[in-house]
């Protein structure tokens, strides 16, 4: 009795039947507001969503993508991009037309050993995706209070209790915090854009691809890095359960609203997500690569030379505010997701203090192990590895989810379209082939 007491002092039960219980459905919107009204009533989930594709793993990778090749780079950046749209669309589709998110479709429907090995991959995402969050948290505590990274990253655990006071008030309250970071980390960027004043025809140009990415190892790990930061596969499972804090009809007229709707918060927050993806790969290279600096990875060392580079110190202190901002919005989400996938391959609750200390702590260890036995300088290293990690795990979350979507018999009338199926497949299969020729690169090229 006495552990069984323990695991219920600490939330852990069966049985669990929605989505983030608490806050399920707990938005209302009535059907008597105008469509601008109604569109800003569904808007926020997209931005909890656009919070991962501009985390600090996408910092490591971008700023070392525009130091060491410059502006080639950035139509990886924008086909993420797009396969994002398309991936999130299908994420909250699946959550409003079934009722039910990923994680939950992935137990119901598939044998035990497989759902189990979903679910394990599935925490490997969150622990590599907190580890991003840990490091760019710690980085960005010390640039700008000077905190050495060891304690940064052991005061990042303390998050937890800023999380508990955000959903205590309500799901609005955490998503208009939020879109306020968003605003914050948009806003740094852009005057790191109009100090930097890159070369419009050279940045352009990068929006070419181009076949060097197929035969050159360290470019096509870098973007592989890209797509792994940008289309974050724990993000598939949150999207499908937040669109189902609104509360909408349930009938089909219902439900193809809310889809509209959704997509259209989506939409707009991964544009603003690309912008800030792209501004820093931008000022990388306008900053770094014109400057024959084209080893810059380390996200200490590109804030060290911003101030000198572009002639005030304007430059260094936006960019580690931005970086601060950017790892406490993706620690909330990251969070989210974790008690998501949890419950849903699970069916067991665990409180959110236990379940976000449980998981910062898998990613502090490395972290400081890191720092410990290899120095500062070796972290940036670990967050591009992060988010590489992360891109390995993504067709095992986009192939369940273009399966689900695509049946008939669980979406009804929502199910995709053949058209759509065929590109939502074809997305998946191109992951799954950048990262099988990533490991061919790896193991046995030369």
């Amino acid at each position: 009795m006495t552990h069984l007491h323990f695991f219920e002092n600490l939330g852990w039960r069966e049985g669990q039947a929605k989505s983030l219980e608490e806050v399920h459905r707990s938005v209302p919107i009535p059907e008597t507001l105008s469509f601008t009204r109604k569109m800003l009533a569904f808007a926020g989930p997209g931005f909890l969503i656009a919070v991962g594709y501009m985390d600090p793993g996408n910092w490591a990778t971008d700023l070392a993508a525009g130091s060491k090749f410059g502006y080639t780079l950035l139509f990886v950046v924008l086909i993420s991009n797009l396969f994002a749209i398309l991936l999130q669309h299908l994420a909250l589709k699946l959550g409003i037309a079934t009722g039910r998110d990923l994680a939950q479709m992935c137990r119901e429907n598939f044998p035990r050993p497989v759902s189990f090995a979903l679910w394990l991959l599935a925490e490997g995402m969150i622990i590599a995706c907190d580890l991003a969050e840990v490091i760019g948290s710690a980085i960005g505590l010390n640039l700008l209070f000077g905190i050495p990274l060891i304690f940064g990253i052991v005061i990042t655990a303390a998050d937890v209790l800023v999380l508990l006071a955000l959903q205590s008030r309500g799901f609005r309250y955490l998503e208009a915090v939020i879109i306020t970071l968003i605003g914050t980390i948009m806003t740094c960027f852009g005057i790191e854009i109009a100090l930097a004043q890159p070369a419009i025809a050279q940045l352009v140009v990068g929006f070419i691809p181009t076949g060097a990415l197929f035969s050159n190892t360290d470019m096509l790990y870098i973007a592989i890095g890209i797509l792994g930061a940008t289309v974050m596969p724990h993000n598939l499972y949150l999207h499908s359960a937040i669109v189902q804090t609104r509360q909408y009809s349930e009938d089909e007229r219902g439900k193809r609203e809310a889809i509209f709707f959704s997509t259209i918060d989506s939409t707009v927050a991964l544009s603003l997500a690309f912008f800030v993806n792209a501004a820093i790969l931008v000022v990388s290279s306008a900053v770094f690569f014109s400057g024959g600096l084209t080893e810059i990875a380390e996200i200490q060392e590109a804030h060290r030379l911003l101030a000198p580079l572009l002639g005030t110190t304007l430059a260094s202190v936006a960019f580690a505010l931005a970086l601060l901002a950017s790892g406490q919005n993706s620690t909330i989400t990251g969070t989210l997701a974790g008690q998501i996938i949890m419950e849903g391959f699970l069916r067991i609750r665990l409180a959110p203090w236990a379940r976000r200390m449980v998981t910062r702590l898998l990613a502090i260890i490395p972290a400081i192990v890191v720092v410990v036995l290899y120095g500062e300088h070796e972290l940036s290293k670990l967050l591009v590895l992060s988010q590489v990690i992360l891109s390995l795990q993504l067709p095992f979350a986009v192939f369940p989810l273009v399966y689900f979507t695509s049946s008939r018999s669980r979406m009804g009338v929502f199910a995709n379209s053949v058209y759509l199926s065929f590109v939502a497949y074809t997305i998946a299969l191109v992951i799954a082939f950048f990262n099988g020729w990533l490991l061919y690169l790896i193991f046995w090229g030369t």
